[in-house]
């Protein structure tokens, strides 16, 4: 939703950040690895802690950071194949260490099995989710589309947390449900996705044609 709604003009936003940061010699990929080796370690060593808003702030910020290869790539006239994979990789990465790193908040600071689970589903679905349309397109296929997108995962969890941060810090105790009750909003509409996407692959032209014999029944691999 985000993705589609905001992305025109995040792109005019990041515009003047992205030539600036040409300028000091800064490639796209490398601001995709620094970005998200920070958002790692920020999540790893803050959301386990139980930390949640100094995590939510600092994930947030480098997240932020992390989307400017986009920017510096228009900046210099085009990205490269090379560097698509490489933010598409970073990214999944990232989520798992974030979603990682609350589920294990969940177990050992909260104890909350609910919170653990829906935590895994959203880990699981998330990849699937990205993974769908990746395979899809590799196959000529379309699988666009879908209730949630990665800024959409990312804004709800990072709202989520650093409410429940805020409540925890301040003593607001209904405040400290925020994460609960995004984490299982976000794991329904995660599951909800991942069959927009499939339906979305089995309506695309060619989809259901059979395949030659030399390719039925065997898979890509990952």
């Amino acid at each position: 939703m985000l993705s589609i709604f905001g992305r025109a003009t995040f792109a005019k936003a990041t515009a003047p950040l992205g030539r600036a940061l040409v300028g000091t010699g800064l490639t796209p990929d490398a601001v995709t690895l620094i970005g998200t080796a920070a958002s790692i370690a920020a999540a790893v060593t803050l959301f386990p802690t139980g930390h949640l808003f100094w995590g939510t702030m600092l994930i947030w910020l480098f997240v932020m950071f992390d989307m400017l290869d986009g920017a510096m790539a228009r900046a210099r006239g085009g990205g490269t194949r090379y560097g698509a994979v490489l933010d598409a990789t970073c990214d999944r990465v990232a989520d798992g260490a974030i979603f990682g790193a609350l589920a294990w908040w969940a177990v050992y600071h909260e104890q909350s099995k609910p919170l653990f689970v829906a935590t895994l589903v959203v880990l699981v679905t998330s990849q699937v989710i990205s993974y769908a349309k990746a395979r899809a397109e590799a196959s000529g296929l379309s699988a666009d589309g879908g209730l949630i997108e990665r800024p959409d995962r990312l804004v709800i969890v990072l709202v989520g947390a650093g409410l429940t941060g805020i409540g925890g810090y301040w003593g607001i105790e209904w405040l400290t449900w925020a994460v609960h009750v995004a984490m299982w909003i976000l794991a329904v509409l995660s599951i909800v996705t991942v069959g927009q996407r499939v339906l979305a692959v089995r309506n695309s032209p060619g989809a259901r044609e059979i395949l030659g014999a030399a390719n039925n029944g065997t898979e890509q691999p990952s």
